[in-house]
Formats: C-alpha cells, structure tokens, sequence
C-alpha cells in the first residue's frame, strides 16, 4: 500500500508527459529479452548483469568489447546458466543450506577473515548484496554438480591412452612445461550444418583479425568468446603441458609470451590460444600417501544432510565406544569400499575430493574424523603415512588425472551445447 501510496503522491506533481516517460521506462525493465523453455530472462535482469560485468571488467582492467556485442554475449550465457539450472531442477541436483554453509565458511578461511559477518562487510563495501552472493555461490555449486554427474563422472580412459600419453612424455624427456593462457572459443552448434560450421570459423576468422590488427585479447574475449571464462578476459590460469591436447601444446611451444595461437579446431569449436607466460614444471619425486578407510552416509532427497550427518555421528560415537571400524563400514556405509571394511588402500595427494583429502590430512594416525562433501558425510581414519618414490602406477594415474583434464573440458562445452541445442529459446522483438 505504501509503494502504491507512494506512487500516487509523485502523479499528482508529474505532468502527463513525465508519467508516460515513467511508466515507458519500466515498462521496458519489465521486458521479457528472452524465453527459455518455461522461464524468462528480463531487461532488468540483463541490465543488471550488464552493470555487474562492466564493474568487473573494470576492475581487472580489461577494455570494454562494443557494448552491443557485449550485450549479446552476457545474454547468451545467462541462458546457458538458466538451462542448466532448470536441468539441474528437473534431475534433482540440489544444494542444500548446510552445504552451502560449508562452502562460505571455506572461503572466509582461505581469505582469513574472521567470520561471516567480515564477508558481509567486504562484499558490502563492494556493492554486493550477501544473499545474491550465496545465490550466486549456490549456482555455482550446482553447475560444479551437474559436470561432475553429466560429464566427469562418465569419461573413459582407454589404457592406449595412458600408454600414448606416457610415450609422447618420455620423447619430451619426462619434462613439463607449464603455461599460463588466455583463450577464445567459438562453439560449433551441435550436429551443425556446413553452414553453422562456416558461420563459427567466420567469427572465430574476425576475432582472429582484430588481435592481429592490435586489438586486446582480453577485449575481444571478453566481446567474442563462448567459454565461461569470457568475462574474465578469457583467462585460463596455470595449464600444464599434460593438460593440453598435442596438437595445442604444440602450437603453443612455437610462441613467446605475448603471443597468441593461429586458429585451432577441436571437435567442440574453434580456438585461439594465447601465451601470457611459460615456466618449467616437474613431477615430485617423493609424495606422501595416506593409508586411510571410512565410512559414507549419502545425502538425497529421502536422507537429507542433518540426517546423514546424524547417522554419520552415531557410528563414531558406536566406534568411539569400542565397536570395531570395519564391521561397522561393512554394516552401514554406502561406498563401494563398504565390504572391505571402507579400505581405501593407499591414497596419492588428488585422489579424493578436495574436502575429504583436506579433512583426511589433518588426522594423525589412528585418528578419526567426520567431513562432509557431496557425496554426503564421511567418517574418516588414518591408519598409517608413509612417503614413497612416485611409482609406476602413480605415473599412470598422475597421466589419467591429465588426460581427463583436457577431456572433461572438451565433452563439457559439448554437454553445454547440447543442453542449448534441445532448449526452446525465443527473443520476443
């Protein structure tokens, strides 16, 4: 009543032109830009993401691509984020408030904050709303999810692979090289026509002319590029050779810092890589590995996370009380490790989830821990360490963990754009 009481009062002392201007204006906000399947995406929405990106670009320096092909861009990729979480609705990937929770607590640690209340304070003084920040940071965890369940979880790692891979390394002398790379891609629609392939080699062909004219990588990443990274000038961080397919690793040794790529196909685009800076990588000699075994309590709709987490205490307290670990594994927890008592065997640093490794290495020996991830709660224990020359074995799986890499990226811009192909989208004139 008060916002309509409000808007009563401001007629009375605006003409009739300034009313219709008014109401002209919001009546545009309210536009619908686009149609998703059954969601739309407004001009406010877009506008607001555009004020947010600009801001972002800003800050990292990076010069503004033309505002109209900025526009286009930013609107493209609000529709792939608004179709992966309708999928994720439909599939019932969900984040729960407690995971959530888990995640912002994990970044006010690696930023050293004191707490919650800091975050709030710093995102504030940034302009940034806290609760569309934990929206923003739920999205997050869900597309993480979705390419885990959609994508990761399906690759298949021929031992061809591995043995190619470990020969092509030992020509190179068993050295690695590191780069640090920004990138464009240009994705080839789904099952595309030779005119949709003509039409994605020409934009890549036109981004290709404007670096070569003198014109900002970051710029024309942030205005041509397909990838998520776009907006941040298309930068890539660290890849190690072994990261790379061989044919980009290849282009890349002929470049010096500075320099970028000519165009490269791959089956899911076309791409243009650049070099901001190489260094010298080698693989460890020594690790240290962690002999460990646990128990897993899967979170779902049916067993919600204060549930599992429930469960996952009782079992210690059972354990804490004299009964035996592996009995206990083999009674309750849903790993596959269940019937060997939840033996993980030996662990190499990467080998498990991030969370779970992190909590498994703050145990002493013999110690028992509880750590949720998302595959839900965990009781973990420590049953010895040790420090071991890299072995054969570990060499194979140090070579599975990279050729899953530049594996997992290829089929998830693919998963992406069949996810895109198969939406209804409409933008209403």
């Amino acid at each position: 009543m008060r916002l309509i009481s409000l808007c009563l009062l401001a007629s009375v002392w605006l003409t009739p032109v300034a009313v219709a201007s008014e109401l002209a204006a919001a009546e545009k906000l309210d536009a619908v830009v686009a149609v998703v399947n059954s969601d739309v995406i407004t001009r406010l929405e877009l506008e607001e993401k555009l004020r947010s990106t600009i801001k972002q670009l800003k800050k990292q320096g990076i010069a503004l691509p033309d505002a109209q092909v900025l526009e286009k861009q930013l609107l493209e990729r609000m529709i792939i984020d608004l179709l992966q979480l309708q999928y994720a609705k439909e599939t019932g990937v969900r984040v729960d408030e407690g995971q959530l929770d888990l995640s912002i607590n994990r970044i006010v640690e690696q930023n050293n904050l004191a707490g919650v209340s800091e975050l709030r304070s710093k995102l504030q003084a940034d302009g940034i709303d806290y609760d569309k920040f934990r929206d923003e940071m739920r999205n997050e965890m869900l597309y993480t999810r979705l390419r885990e369940r959609e994508v990761e979880s399906k690759l298949i790692i021929s031992d061809s692979e591995v043995d190619n891979y470990l020969a092509n390394q030992s020509k190179q002398g068993g050295a690695k090289s590191e780069f640090h790379l920004a990138h464009i891609l240009v994705v080839i629609p789904e099952q595309a026509s030779a005119d949709k392939i003509k039409a994605s080699r020409a934009r890549a062909e036109l981004a290709y002319k404007q670096l070569q004219g003198g014109a900002d990588f970051a710029q024309v990443a942030a205005g041509s590029s397909d990838a998520k990274d776009a907006l941040k000038g298309g930068d890539l961080g660290w890849r190690g050779s072994d990261r790379l397919p061989p044919s980009f690793a290849a282009a890349l040794q002929k470049l010096s810092a500075g320099q970028h790529t000519p165009i490269l196909q791959s089956p899911n685009g076309f791409h243009i890589l650049k070099l901001v800076e190489t260094r010298s990588g080698s693989t460890p000699v020594v690790i240290t590995q962690t002999h460990a075994r646990h128990i897993l309590i899967k979170t779902s709709q049916i067993v919600p996370e204060a549930e599992a987490r429930k469960r996952i205490m009782e079992i210690k307290q059972r354990i804490a009380a004299g009964a035996d670990f592996a009995e206990q594994a083999k009674k309750y927890s849903e790993d596959g490790s269940a019937q060997a008592g939840g033996d993980l065997d030996w662990l190499s640093p990467g080998q498990t989830v991030s969370e779970f490794e992190e909590a498994m290495n703050k145990l002493a020996v013999q110690k028992i821990g509880a750590v949720q991830t998302q595959f839900g709660w965990h009781l973990i224990q420590v049953l010895e360490r040790r420090d071991t020359d890299v072995s054969v074995q570990q060499k194979r799986q140090q070579a599975r963990v990279a050729i899953g890499t530049f594996k997992s990226d290829e089929q998830y811009q693919d998963w992406l754009r069949q996810l895109r192909d198969r939406a209804f989208v409409d933008y209403p004139q």
